[in-house]
């Protein structure tokens, strides 16, 4: 009785054993087909999503679908410069990553002279130029520019200890040599506010501020964040001279003559971070200051 009750026993148990080995197959297989059906369906958005991607860079005339090539002059911190590993940096960078990955693009950045910049743009070395242009008459026969994505106040300095005048009418004068870094705004303004004055135009940003520092010009005129950098490197070298700026103006994007569609979505983009907060932010954190307004021309 004992041997019969033990066999039923086991013919039960294997019973049992095999519909649970069923059901566990079955239960497996179910997983099985989930889990392959989840992982098609991620595959199949993460294809979407790069061919997205692909035809929105297409659509936005890049010269390479997946990248985003970018022009710069990497020596204006906080704005755009090369930090102490030699990376690219500041604000400018900071929004350009971001832009590049709403865009599902990878980001380069070629580093030029500043004077390089537009006839760059023009022979198709790169995208888009970001290094904070004015969008000026002249400029604008030969590129297209987006809205502003920041401010500049321009400002004049004096050599350190020259006993400037506070009168900037004194300073239009031909008894005066004023330096600014070639083809800039600051340049520009020079020609406008004090033509009298000899102009002296320097390749780069920080011969710019030598010719003043050095007593070979009497002046320069300059954004006031680049002289704040100057000033604290170099302490006791120059001072301001005007008390409100010559001018506050508006830095752009540029695009190449014609590409409307790139420049329409750097405007949307542009007009989505204003209205976050996000243009703000990253002015904050880069560039150490409240963000100056930007012109309310978003709709």
């Amino acid at each position: 009785m004992k041997r019969g009750f033990g066999l039923k026993s086991l013919a039960v148990g294997a019973v049992v054993a095999l519909t649970l080995t069923a059901c566990s197959s079955s239960s497996d297989d179910t997983a099985a087909d989930e889990t392959a059906e989840v992982t098609a369906e991620e595959t199949m958005a993460e294809v979407e999503a790069e061919e997205s991607a692909a035809e929105t860079a297409v659509d936005l005339g890049l010269a390479d679908p997946n990248v985003l090539n970018v022009g710069m002059t990497l020596q204006f911190k906080p704005q755009m410069y090369r930090d102490d590993a030699g990376e690219p940096a500041g604000y400018d960078v900071a929004l350009l990553e971001l832009l590049a990955e709403d865009m599902g693009v990878e980001l380069e950045i070629q580093d030029l002279d500043f004077t390089g910049l537009i006839p760059g743009l023009q022979a198709g070395q790169f995208d888009m130029v970001s290094v904070g242009l004015s969008n000026t008459p002249e400029r604008a026969e030969s590129i297209d520019f987006t809205r502003e994505y920041v401010p500049y106040a321009q400002i004049l300095v004096a050599g350190a200890g020259s006993n400037p005048s506070t009168n900037l009418e004194d300073w239009n004068s031909a008894d005066f040599k004023i330096s600014a870094l070639q083809g800039s705004t600051a340049a520009k303004l020079i020609g406008e506010q004090f033509p009298n004055a000899t102009l002296v135009e320097m390749p780069d940003q920080t011969g710019a501020f030598l010719e003043v520092a050095t007593g070979r010009a009497n002046a320069i005129v300059v954004e006031s964040y680049l002289f704040d950098q100057f000033n604290s490197a170099n302490p006791d070298q120059l001072e301001r001279v005007d008390t409100e700026p010559l001018s506050l103006q508006y830095g752009s994007y540029a695009v190449q003559k014609g590409n409307t569609a790139l420049a329409d979505y750097l405007n949307t983009w542009l007009c989505d971070a204003q209205g976050s907060g996000l243009l703000a932010e990253t002015y904050e954190t880069e560039q150490g200051g409240i963000m100056p307004a930007l012109p309310q021309t978003c709709s």
